[in-house]
This record gives C-alpha cells, structure tokens and sequence, in this order.
C-alpha cells in the first residue's frame, strides 16, 4: 500500500522546469558542480514537490520547492525548512547538510532549496513487516531518542530566538489550522465543527518552549541501510517554536489511527510485534527528556489537537486536488481521510468529558 510513495519517477509534466537555469545558478553557490544535471521527482510528498538532482559527476542533491499555483498564506515554507536545517545541522543533530536556499521565483519557478542526498532506508509501514521484535523496539526506541533529543535542544543556542514566538503556541496553532481548514473546506465535518469551537476554551498550561519539528514520524526519517539509527529527519516545514508536548503527541498519533487510516498502529497486536505500547513509549520521553509525567486529560487534549490539526492538513491536501496544484498523484485519497481523523480527534474529547461526568 506504500508503493506509490517510494522511489523516483520523471518529473510530472506540471512541475517541470528548466534545468539549465538550475545548473547555471548552482554552479556559482556549490563547489566543484558539473552539470549537465539530471532531474527525477520522488513519489513521495504531498505539499513541497521534491526532485533528486544528479550531478555529471554522481554526485545526488535534493531540491525542494514551493508547488506552483496560488497557495494558502503561510504554506510550504521551504525557506523555514532550510533555516532549521542550517541551525541544526551545526549541531550535529541527524538533518541533511544543507546547501542553497533560493527565493528568486525566475530560477525554476518558486522558491526552493537545496540539500544533501542522504543513502539510506526510508520505513513507510509502521508495524515493521520483516523485521524482529528487537529491531522493530530498536527502531521505535531511536525514533523516541531522536525527539527527545530534539526537544533538549536549546533554540537560544542555535540561534533561533526568532523562528517563532515563545507563548500561547496551541492558541495560536488551533487558530492558524481553524483558518486553513475553513479556507480550504469543501464539506461540513460536524467533528471538526465541534473541536473548533472546544479546543480553544480548554488548553492545557503549555509546558515550555523548544524547537518542534511538526511532522515528526517514521517516513519523515532516513535510516542507516544497515543500523538502526538515524541519519536524517525530513520534512521541516511545520517546524516552529513551541510546547513539545503537543510536538510528542502528533508523533504518538499512531496509537490512535487504525492501520490504512494515515499511518497508524492502533489495535495491533503490538506486543507480539515488540513495538512498545503508547504508556511504555510516553514513559521512555518523559525519562529522555527529565519530565515526571503527564496528565491524562492533558494528553487527551494533545492527542484531540493533532487530530484536528491533522484532519485541517488533509483538508488542504483535498482542496488542491481539486484545484490541481497538489504534488501527489494520491492527494485526492488523502484528502479524503480528514473526517475520520477529526472524528477520532472528537473521541479524545469524550474521554475527557467522561472522566469528568
């Protein structure tokens, strides 16, 4: 079922651009580049369109752009991605080096940037077909090593005091994806309709402020071919400053999505797979990041606001299929999955209504 995301294809007719233009501007920013350069899509990618460059010498580039067409305000932000990546790739922190960042749109198009490619595994199944149980908890155990290990990052130390405000995050989150899933509707979801008008009056005390990544899962991850370890986190679009633990809980997500519904886990037999249970996993974080515990009308809480947030992203995603600017052959699919996903970020709220009933 993940074929369709793995690998390369040709460049799609639609974000084709001219790579001459490309090769002339990176010549004069990257040492030793010979062209002439070859261009292939990855199939993979729902917002920012991202291509394998291959140089006359081998050498591999990965470009990520903004997608053609009118976009939602404040959407694919290819020019924060290359700004965190450049931040902690001088930390040693496992991201691809990152080379260029161009906001001249006469180059190719729209802004973009440019990166390492980095060889390894990309883990699209989250129950691990064909591993062992120590491998699948060894791959789940880095997974929760690498975002602790982000959130113990000190953004001041970085220099990235400016990338994003340092209160109020999920106030200001639930009103930015309130406005991008109104804009981008094309349906009535009365669960949606319910958190929108829940969520704001019932956030928790936000529990400090560290870089978040906004995306954190195993297929934004690049692998060792070999290890199990990390050598590259993708995708930094959405990443901000703000309260881990709403960063933690979009990652742990995957204990409350059914298989086939947005890459979850959700009543598996997790421990004959030898994934750790959502407990287990919440407690190896809080040990990881030197917190006592959380509160579980909290953690339902974060758990209701990624759902929702998730399902406002799918939305999006559905409404550029319909205006033909998303990067996915598969968009349309996707976009389909934002009522169930707001329909289970509605069941987190019961839960909290129940307890206190």
């Amino acid at each position: 079922m993940f074929e369709q995301f793995i690998g390369i294809k040709p460049v799609d007719k639609r974000l084709s651009f001219d790579t001459g233009a490309l090769e002339s501007y990176l010549r004069e920013r990257i040492v030793g580049l010979e062209g002439p350069l070859q261009l292939a899509q990855f199939k993979g990618g729902q917002s920012n369109p991202t291509y394998c460059v291959t140089a006359a010498d081998g050498r591999r580039f990965v470009l990520r752009r903004k997608p053609p067409g009118k976009l939602l305000p404040s959407a694919h932000a290819v020019d924060r991605e290359f700004i965190i990546l450049h931040a902690l790739h001088a930390t040693g922190f496992p991201v691809a080096r990152p080379y260029v960042l161009c906001q001249d749109d006469s180059i190719i198009g729209t802004a973009f940037y440019v990166m390492d490619y980095v060889e390894g595994r990309v883990l699209w199944d989250q129950s691990l077909p064909g591993m062992s149980k120590s491998e699948r908890f060894s791959i789940w155990s880095e997974l929760n090593r690498v975002i602790a290990l982000l959130h113990t990052i000190d953004f001041r130390v970085v220099g990235l005091e400016t990338f994003g405000k340092t209160g109020n995050y999920i106030e200001r989150q639930i009103a930015r994806w309130t406005r991008q899933y109104q804009t981008s509707q094309t349906e009535q979801i009365r669960a949606m309709d319910d958190l929108i008008a829940w969520l704001p009056q019932n956030i928790p005390p936000q529990t400090g402020t560290t870089i978040v990544h906004g995306d954190f899962r195993l297929d934004n991850m690049i692998f060792h071919p070999s290890e199990l370890k990390i050598l590259a986190v993708l995708d930094w679009e959405l990443s901000t400053l703000g309260d881990p633990l709403a960063d933690f809980a979009y990652h742990c997500m995957s204990w409350h999505i059914p298989p086939g519904q947005f890459r979850g886990i959700a009543g598996l037999d997790l421990r004959s797979l030898g994934i750790p249970g959502e407990s287990e996993y919440v407690a190896m974080y809080c040990k990881r990041s030197g917190r006592s515990g959380i509160d579980p009308d909290h953690w339902n809480f974060y758990i209701a606001y990624n759902l929702f947030r998730i399902a406002a992203i799918l939305q999006g995603i559905a409404k550029r299929a319909l205006e033909g600017t998303a990067a996915s052959d598969h968009a349309r699919d996707a976009g389909k999955r934002a009522r169930p996903m707001a329909e289970l970020g509605w069941s987190e709220v019961e839960k909290i209504l129940r307890r206190a009933s």
